[in-house]
């Protein structure tokens, strides 16, 4: 069985593992390359068992640690034109590492990475569909403004999604952040709310995708425990019981022990 790591997720940096001990990918490399490092060793992985490095957009949440790790463990980097792009406008493909446009699906493996355009205010930025051997399907889906159509029918076909539930619009509106910054994340290439993720997970379990995470949470505009509340509330509204229904957590911001078999 494929299991989905959250090595860290929210505006620090994100990355996420999925395989098994033998085979994997990771799902952007937002922190440095000692912090990746342990986390996955914390979580019995080692990086000379990841095939392939695939990067959701070019801010530097995602891809920090890309140029050290790829060239340290000489993996091969996947992303979209613009995002392959912006990296190495920035320097952040190191020479003599093999970085590849991933058009719509590539094997790893014995795993398959399709790739999802997502609207957000990078260069082209994407989310990931991970197949792994046995045929269940992970969905790695944050930094988004919008759920589009696509986005959702990927996460209708996962057996596991993490989903971005990046704010509390209430706690947003009345932060401390500048009006600009607020209207950016608010905008439809901004991030998904606690509500905007809530109002998608009864579909999704009503699909059979039961194993849900939420991602990319605000350090400044949400908590772990406000943003559970308001998708359980959903769900529950939905008829649907946790733990019993489905299984609900947060992706962590900090080095945890972590992972879900799905």
């Amino acid at each position: 069985m494929a299991k989905a790591v959250p090595l860290f997720s929210g505006s620090k940096g994100n990355s996420y593992f999925i395989g098994s001990a033998g085979e994997g990918v990771l799902i952007d490399a937002g922190r440095n390359c000692k912090q990746i490092e342990l986390a996955m060793e914390a979580n019995g992985l080692s990086m000379r068992n990841v095939g392939a490095l695939f990067i959701t957009h070019e801010h530097i949440d995602h891809c920090a640690a890309v140029r050290v790790l790829a060239k340290k463990y000489n993996i091969p980097v996947f992303a979209s034109q613009g995002t392959l792009t912006a990296l190495e406008n920035s320097e952040r493909i190191p020479p003599n590492v093999t970085a590849r446009v991933i058009e719509t699906e590539i094997a790893v493996g014995n795993m398959l990475v399709k790739r999802i355009d997502t609207p957000h205010d990078a260069a082209e930025s994407c989310c990931y569909l991970v197949t792994a051997p046995d045929g269940k399907r992970a969905l790695i889906a944050t930094d988004m403004g919008v759920m589009l159509p696509t986005v959702r029918k990927a996460a209708h076909e996962s057996d596991f999604a993490v989903i971005e539930s990046n704010h509390d619009i209430e706690m947003l509106k009345t932060g401390p952040y500048p009006y600009v910054l607020k209207r950016r994340i608010l905008s439809d290439t901004g991030h998904l709310s606690n509500e905007a993720c809530a109002a998608e997970l009864c579909e999704l379990v009503r699909n059979g995708t039961l194993r849900l995470m939420l991602g990319h949470l605000s350090e400044q505009n949400n908590t772990p425990d406000v943003a559970l509340r308001t998708s359980a509330a959903e769900l529950t509204r939905g008829g649907m019981k946790l733990n019993s229904d489905y299984t609900l957590d947060v992706a962590p911001s900090q080095p945890s022990v972590k992972s879900v078999i799905f």
